[in-house]
């Protein structure tokens, strides 16, 4: 797969509370639909690599919501909150008549993904978790801003033009020498308004309230300890800004279900894995994913 051929998807419109949920599919495969849910500050264009990773595998369509109050969904109301996500995208799988499948999360997707599965077991036959989903003790006093950085910066900062804008994301490190096509799509997705007014569509509300329940929202952080369905987690060496190490270590993962497996990322950060040729080692899991979970049904 090359670095240079971003796949255009195809979009429509689930009702949700409050408008319209914004909905990105990719591939003409057969199987069941694979549902994608982005992280806190991202939008469903993150997967757009994935989605190709897929497709060439011949796997199975690819859908990624813009979530509440992000991309074009961004201008969805309230409620917020992680359980309102996956009620919406519980939505999204009754617009497709899709009675179960299996769901991509990554980082606050993959808190979004857990709760979604011990909420609607009927809905969910298998997860796959990318560097999120198992929440962290957290220091007293600490809240959304200081774990984002620079990311929770930009909703309060207007861009001249998207040249502008992508200028301050190459600044990130996360992405330092790992800028390509599918980066440029997709921080693309989440520039609204005019120029030279231009911002992030995603509303600094619905972030808030969805990072102090990432951080500490009991229901939310007990979530992965009693998923119902087969789980993986892949885990990024490197976290947000690049650092060493990142959010997971084998010692912080000590405590999760052995029925979780986990694997490292070595070569990535917390951004990276979907934009990096490791997204091809994330559609081969899906697949297994897929078809561990067409076994256990067939045991059924």
């Amino acid at each position: 797969m090359s670095d240079t051929t971003p796949v255009a998807g195809d979009e429509y419109t689930v009702p949700v509370a409050g408008g319209g949920l914004a909905v990105t599919r990719w591939g003409e495969g057969p199987g069941v639909p694979v549902l994608a849910v982005h992280g806190i500050t991202a939008n469903g264009h993150s997967f757009a690599r994935l989605a190709a990773e897929l497709a060439a595998r011949g796997g199975p369509p690819l859908h990624a919501p813009d979530l509440r109050g992000r991309g074009a969904s961004g201008a969805l109301p309230g409620p917020h909150g992680l359980a309102a996500h996956a009620d919406d995208l519980v939505a999204v799988l009754d617009r497709l008549g899709v009675e179960r499948t299996v769901w991509v999360g990554h980082s606050m997707g993959a808190f979004v993904s857990c709760l979604a599965a011990v909420r609607h077991p009927d809905r969910v036959s298998g997860l796959l978790l990318v560097d999120g989903g198992h929440g962290l003790p957290a220091p007293a006093g600490t809240d959304i801003d200081s774990v984002l950085g620079p990311a929770m910066v930009r909703l309060r900062t207007t861009f001249a033009s998207p040249d502008d804008y992508r200028a301050f994301w190459r600044r990130h490190p996360a992405f330092a020498g790992r800028w390509n096509p599918w980066v440029d799509a997709y921080i693309l997705r989440d520039l609204a308004g005019t120029a030279p007014d231009l911002r992030s569509t995603c509303d600094e509300a619905a972030v808030r309230t969805d990072g102090a329940q990432v951080l500490a929202d009991a229901e939310v952080l007990g979530a992965v300890h009693r998923l119902p369905v087969p789980a993986r987690l892949l885990w990024a060496a490197r976290g947000l800004m690049d650092e060493a190490p990142g959010l997971y270590t084998p010692e912080r993962l000590a405590g999760l279900p052995d029925t979780l497996a986990t694997v490292e990322l070595p070569d990535d950060n917390h951004y990276t894995p979907l934009f990096s040729s490791t997204a091809r080692l994330l559609a081969a899991q899906v697949h297994a994913l897929v078809q561990e979970t067409v076994q256990v049904q067939r045991q059924l």
